[in-house]
């Protein structure tokens, strides 16, 4: 599918709709091989200057080697009404037991040397900027005990804006 590069600020969309509910798919590379997995936390901002895409990643998802790996991911927003098994599947099967792109029929392009998945109709490729584990000790009581209670813990990956692509 064709699409054409616009601004950040050429989105369009809440945020809150966007990763919160309809959910993205988080793609890196590795040594040659690309993996992806759903998210619907994070957020698109400002940080350091510039328009960026803040992402939480669980220390045990096979992705995050992939994150580590790579100066570059790409968000991946696809239609949930078309693709909502695509991305539980995603989100519930890990890259390590199964390779979740070829079974999910989706197609991998690049852009800035960055994997992203041709069906979505939106793409945001994002350069790193920083990654931080997130501490316990600054957390609420309840958000520990609701979220980490396994003490799996995320770690923030800020990545700034470098193309966004969308569908034409």
């Amino acid at each position: 599918m064709a699409k054409q590069e616009i601004a950040p600020e050429q989105l369009g969309r809440s945020v809150f709709e966007m990763i919160g509910k309809d959910w993205t798919l988080i793609a890196a590379k590795k040594e040659g091989r690309t993996n992806a997995m759903t998210a619907s936390w994070g957020g698109l901002g400002v940080l350091w200057g510039r328009d960026c895409a803040m992402i939480f990643v669980r220390k045990s998802r096979y992705t995050k080697e992939f994150l580590d790996a790579s100066p570059t991911f790409s968000l991946n927003f696809l239609d949930p009404k078309t693709y909502r098994s695509v991305q539980n599947y995603f989100g519930t099967v890990s890259g390590r037991d199964a390779d979740k792109i070829a079974v999910s029929g989706l197609h991998v392009e690049e852009a800035e040397d960055t994997p992203y998945f041709a069906e979505a109709g939106t793409v945001l490729v994002c350069r790193k900027a920083g990654h931080f584990d997130l501490p316990e000790s600054g957390m609420l009581p309840e958000v520990q005990q609701k979220w980490y209670a396994e003490h799996d813990d995320h770690t923030m990956y800020v990545g700034w804006i470098e193309k966004v692509l969308r569908e034409v």
